[in-house]
């Protein structure tokens, strides 16, 4: 289940932000992004609901992380969970950059306050926004994957070497903090996302060890049920 909610979400991201967005946008072209964007209306309409569809698997992917990693500790998982909310509200925050775009470009001149070349170069304008949102976001979902290394690593039910991986890919989302060194390391930090990948196969194929996942949410149970001392 992860693993398919975390595909689904990778490739409605992917193609819905980046993929066909990035078809259309001539980043020193005003004039031809808004050409582009309204020649394809539709297609730009269809990487807005795959937008909008990549943040409803990435809450769900959350949700359904959150339980299979519960007894390795609820602080822990807690924290990763916050992690990736946030990450999710970002990636929702950024979507909204792109939906006024096509009232701007057909129904801007009704306001009377821009001209044609103004409308032209502010729908540019929120799609750049658009992609530094999603730098924004790609960081905290990075923090949020090296969160989940750590807390696969410490999982008796996981291979500890998945947690390392996931953890690394994370620190290659991370890299998007600072924009110009993630495009100095492209694509190689981008390419730690297998980890992210790997995990994700081994859940599909093999799952995890059952009785290991009982015993150690037993022996959490027990352990936060302790009175402080």
């Amino acid at each position: 289940m992860v693993f398919i909610l975390a595909a689904l979400e990778g490739q409605a991201h992917v193609w819905g932000q980046l993929r066909i967005p990035g078809s259309l946008v001539v980043s020193t072209n005003a004039a031809s992004t808004a050409a582009n964007i309204l020649t394809n209306e539709s297609l730009f309409r269809f990487s807005l609901a795959l937008s909008v569809l990549a943040v409803a698997f990435n809450v769900a992917r959350t949700a359904v992380s959150y339980v299979l990693f519960r007894p390795v500790g609820r602080t822990v998982v807690l924290l990763t969970a916050f992690f990736g909310l946030t990450a999710v509200a970002l990636q929702a925050a950024s979507i909204l950059f792109e939906l006024p775009i096509l009232s701007v470009l057909k129904n801007g001149k009704d306001f009377g306050a821009f001209n044609a070349d103004q409308l032209q170069s502010l729908a540019l304008l929120l799609l750049k926004w658009n992609g530094q949102a999603g730098n924004v976001y790609l960081t905290f979902f990075g923090f949020c994957c090296m969160l989940t290394g750590y807390v696969v690593y410490k999982s008796t039910f996981l291979p500890r070497i998945l947690g390392v991986l996931l953890a690394l890919a994370g620190v290659g989302y991370s890299t998007y903090l600072w924009p110009p060194l993630a495009n100095y390391l492209y694509p190689y930090n981008l390419a730690l996302g297998v980890g992210e990948l790997l995990l994700g196969l081994w859940l599909l194929v093999f799952g995890v060890n059952v009785e290991r996942w009982k015993e150690q949410a037993r022996a959490t149970r027990e352990f936060e049920s302790q009175p402080l001392a």
